[in-house]
Formats: C-alpha cells, structure tokens, sequence
C-alpha cells in the first residue's frame, strides 16, 4: 500500500468509500431492487432516487422506499444508522446499509442488534478506485420493520 492510499485510509480525512459495483448488484439482487440512496453524490450513486449532502439525506424522509445506505464513515456514522433503523419503521420501507463491522461501538447495540439481518462481509472490500482493500471489516445490515432478527443469528456474505 503507497503512502498516499495509507494517509487516506487510515485517517478521517475521507468518510467516502465508494461501494464495489459488483458488490453492490449482489446486494440489490438480494435485498433489492433498490430504489434510493440518501448519502450520494451525482458520481457515486447505485440508485436513479438519491440524495446529495447539500440535500442531506439525515433530513429527508425514506419512507416507501427499499434503501441502499453507504454512509460516509468515521464521525457521525452513528446518526445515519439511527436514521436507518428508525426510517424502516416506516410500512413499506426496508433499508440496508454497508457499515463498518465495528461491534464494540455504542450504536452498534442501539440500533444494528435491532436489525432484521446482520451479515458480516467474507474478507475486506475494495471501495472506490482503491488498489488496497479497506482497512477494516464491514457488514450488512438490514432494517426492515416488518422483521425482527432472531437472537444470535448472524450470517457471512462472500464477496
């Protein structure tokens, strides 16, 4: 890994992990098909319905929709993964979010141990244009309100 890539990756300098394309048709194909994506921008969306940061997505309602969310990582994942949760308590609203595996965080017992389904990522994505893969773990996690996970039923997703 350059220099470069382990400024960005291993800092806060950048929350955006652009999601793998052939991840990201593994998931719409599964859990889809998707139909809006609140934290986007023009170039990195996977959905025709998105949001930008200067729309805010936080502030936007999700309702009815079957949501993909790749929040910007580092501070302030905590608030869109309440926003996730509490959006797909909405009828006809499931929202499935890629997150960092990070289980010792307060929101992740708040809010992902109240998901429908939690599938740990198989190895490490590759975001964006990067040539490394990403410095952590990842998961999906699906909110859907008309589910409720079962107690300690967790399941791995390949690549």
């Amino acid at each position: 890994m350059d220099k470069a890539t382990q400024v960005v990756m291993f800092s806060s300098k950048s929350g955006e992990w652009a999601t793998p394309d052939d991840f990201f048709k593994k998931l719409d194909w599964r859990f889809g098909p998707f139909d809006l994506d609140p934290c986007a921008t023009p170039h990195n969306t996977k959905c025709t319905n998105f949001y930008t940061p200067m729309e805010d997505g936080l502030k936007k309602s999700w309702e009815g929709y079957t949501v993909f969310v790749n929040p910007p990582y580092g501070r302030g994942i905590d608030a869109w993964i309440k926003k996730g949760y509490e959006e797909s308590q909405h009828a006809d609203t499931k929202v499935v979010m890629l997150i960092p595996a990070r289980t010792d965080t307060k929101y992740w017992h708040e809010y992902v141990m109240k998901a429908a389904q939690i599938h740990f990522v198989k190895g490490r994505l590759k975001f964006g244009d990067s040539q490394n893969s990403a410095p952590f773990p990842s998961a999906v996690v699906v909110f859907d309100g008309t589910q409720r996970m079962i107690p300690g039923w967790v399941e791995g997703i390949n690549r």
